[in-house]
């Protein structure tokens, strides 16, 4: 039996990290962490007058989610992460080497318009943008799958599980 990974839901803010990976921790049989519960008060405020985090304000929070992560190595768990720029996936791998990202992608006019449904979140449309301007997909060298956001929760969730069994161990 393989040893259960960590996984990291990532993607742009409105591609359904908090919707697939509580789904997908259910079907892994794992333990599920809300990336945006690991965001200091100040980086919540930020975004939330619409301002984007810069590096300095993200360092804290990526340290948070990989200790997290570090701690369920072996035991294996979900986190959602942006995880936009391949440094900030390399932070990530550093306290927990073991992660595999999970990268939910899709049409930009479908995320924006989920994001304008969603309600109660921090995050506002007007930053979507800078979201792409900062997104560095998946390399080849990376651990990880890219996941289409077409579709229903249930759906995206069976395609990542798939694409997730399919990796090399």
């Amino acid at each position: 039996m393989r040893t259960p990974h960590v996984v990291v839901v990532m993607g742009v803010a409105g591609t359904g990290k908090t919707t697939i990976g509580p789904l997908l921790a259910a079907r892994l049989g794992v333990p599920y962490a809300e990336g945006d519960d690991f965001h200091p008060q100040a980086n919540i405020a930020k975004m939330s007058a619409g301002t984007p985090l810069d590096d300095a304000d993200r360092w804290p929070w990526l340290d948070a989610i990989g200790s997290w992560a570090h701690g369920r190595a072996g035991l294996g768990g979900v986190v959602s992460c942006s995880a936009l720029k391949r440094s900030y996936r390399d932070r990530l791998r550093a306290a927990a080497p073991g992660v595999v990202f999970v990268h939910l992608t899709g049409d930009r006019e479908v995320i924006e318009d989920r994001m304008a449904h969603r309600q109660g979140h921090f995050m506002p449309t007007a930053l979507l943008d800078s979201q792409f301007a900062t997104l560095q997909p998946l390399q080849a060298d990376e651990a990880g799958v890219a996941v289409d956001v077409a579709g229903s929760p249930e759906e995206i969730t069976e395609r990542a599980v798939k694409a997730l069994d399919e990796l090399p161990d």
